[in-house]
Order: C-alpha cells, then structure tokens, then sequence
C-alpha cells in the first residue's frame, strides 16, 4: 500500500530529525579527536580531522536541502514549521562546532617540531563537560525536552569557569617567559575554540524550547 501523503510527509520530518542527530555525532566525533589528537600530538589524527570536515559541510548542506525542500513542498502549519527551522538554526550551530574541532585540529599541526607547553589537563576536562552538553542536547531535541534543555545550558558556566582558569594560568607561563607565548597563545585558541563549543549548545537548547514552546529568546540561567 502506497503512503499517503500525509504519512510521507511525517516521515520525511522524521528523516530531517534523524540527518540533524548524525551531523551531531559526526562534529562530536570530530571534536573527541581534535582534542585527542593535541594531547598526543598525534599529527595523523589531526589531519584526519581537517580532511573530515568536508564530510560534515557536506551533510549540513544535505540537511539544509532536505528542511528548504519540506517548507516549500509542503508548507507545513505552525508547530512543524518551528521543527524546521529549529533543525535550519541547530545544523548551522553543529556545522561551526565542527569548525571548533578544525581550528583544534591545525592547532596540532602548529607544533610539528615543538612539544606542548604543557601536558593538558583542563582543556580536555572543558571538552568533555561540552560533549556531554552536546550529546543530552540532541536528546533533548529527540523529545523537544524544555526542562533539559535548560540545564543543559546552564553547564556553560563550568566550561566558562574552567576557560578563565586555563586563560590565567596560561597568561602566566607567557609573562614569566617570552619563549612560550606563541604555544601559549595556541593553547588558548583551543581554549576559546571548545568554549565557543559550549555557547553553540547553548544556542541549540535555545532552539529545543523554541520548537517546544514557540518562545524565542535567550536561557537565562546564569550565575557566572
């Protein structure tokens, strides 16, 4: 039996849901390695993370394809139209944090012939409290979970903490030797890099309570 057209359209929403959560686990991926592969200098791993990118450019611009096609296709009435433009704002989010993870990534490179300034201990600490921010704001976005959503951002703050910590502790290896300023001032662009990652989750738990609610507007939960 032959789909309805209303049955064909649920299921091209699902399928939307379901390209939004495999761009996620691509740039999560990606930034697992990207930081692994600084912490090891491991310089094959970070080339396979510059060379990936290309992979997840190439599904957000799929994805984006897939929700213009469904608001033209099938003007879609109001609280499916908020899933579609969720999904359009969440995927541009995804696409920049796997851009985090490149930018970590050429970071690596940079030290071809330099070890680190230091073994790393808060930065892979701020990046696995983003992953894991990552991760539950995908669930999140499976059930349209408002209440998570706004615990989820509010975990910035610990990254935002630990990103103070490192931007100090770096200041200081660079004001108590000169010689360390260009491996310090890499580190903390990898600082800045999953910190910025944290804000993009951020704004994609802002956009779970927008498809939920119909609400625009920013989580104010702070008590940075």
């Amino acid at each position: 039996m032959m789909a309805t057209p209303r049955e064909a359209y649920r299921r091209d929403l699902q399928a939307l849901h379901d390209q939004v959560l495999v761009l996620g686990s691509m740039v999560d991926a990606a930034t697992e390695r990207a930081i692994d592969s600084l912490s090891r200098l491991d310089f094959g791993l970070a080339r396979q993370v510059v060379e990936d990118d290309r992979a997840i450019n190439k599904k957000r611009f799929e994805t984006e394809e897939q929700a213009i096609r469904l608001i033209a296709l099938q003007q879609p009435m109001a609280s499916d139209l908020r899933t579609i433009i969720a999904a359009l704002n969440i995927i541009v989010d995804l696409e920049r944090i796997g851009d985090y993870a490149v930018g970590t990534a050429r970071i690596c490179l940079r030290h071809q012939d330099l070890d680190l300034l230091k073994p790393l201990v808060d930065i892979p600490r701020m990046a696995s409290i983003a992953r894991e921010m990552l991760r539950a704001s995908l669930d999140a976005f499976v059930v349209r979970d408002t209440e998570a959503a706004t615990r989820i951002a509010a975990r910035d703050d610990e990254v935002d903490v630990l990103y103070d910590q490192i931007y100090r502790e770096l200041l200081t290896y660079m004001l108590n030797d000169p010689r360390t300023i260009d491996r310090a001032t890499w580190l903390l662009w990898v600082a800045h890099n999953v910190e910025r990652t944290a804000d993009r989750v951020t704004n994609i738990c802002e956009r779970i309570v927008y498809e939920a609610t119909g609400r625009l507007g920013e989580i104010t939960t702070s008590n940075y």
